[in-house]
């Protein structure tokens, strides 16, 4: 992909809230992505009843292309799920919605962040060391499905400025 192409990507590209609506597109992300999808009931008590939860949507064109959410409990936040549709993985877009994540996470408050990631998923693994996650154990058996562990990551989140608003990024209403 040439500049142009990934400046003109960028421009289209917007991450927004998460609402009710929005789940049957991203049940279509979450079975391609994962081989233990989450339901449509988990994602709606979610963005329902879970007060600690945060998800959001990011679209191209205005297209959902991916999601992510995380739980914010005190000053850290606990990723729950990211995924990026299929067609368009190998585009950098799931550092971008990370980084987006991460931005949101510390406007509001959060100071730390933690996720859990397949032993074998060592894609995802040097994206999040990339972004300064560092491996802080591991939980045996973790994955109901084949019984994989877990790498559990942390990472700090730089300071963000709460007084000034910060474009694109995604807020409680």
């Amino acid at each position: 992909m040439d500049d142009m192409e990934s400046y003109g990507q960028d421009a289209a590209l917007q991450f927004r809230l998460m609402t009710l609506n929005d789940i049957p597109d991203v049940m279509v992300i979450e079975h391609e992505a994962f081989t233990m999808p989450w339901t449509e009931e988990a994602f709606r008590n979610e963005l329902t009843n879970n007060h600690f939860a945060k998800y959001m949507v990011m679209e191209l064109e205005g297209k959902a292309i991916g999601y992510a959410g995380m739980w914010t409990i005190m000053d850290e936040a606990h990723i729950t799920n990211i995924a990026v549709r299929e067609a368009y993985r190998g585009r950098k877009l799931g550092e971008k919605l990370l980084d987006e994540l991460m931005r949101t996470a510390a406007y509001l408050g959060m100071e730390r962040m933690t996720l859990e990631v397949r032993v074998s998923n060592l894609v995802a693994q040097r994206l999040y060391e990339k972004k300064g996650f560092e491996s802080a154990g591991l939980r045996k058996g973790y994955y109901s499905d084949n019984q994989e562990d877990a790498m559990i990551m942390w990472a700090n989140l730089p300071p963000a400025g709460r007084s000034g608003e910060e474009e694109g990024s995604v807020r409680d209403s």
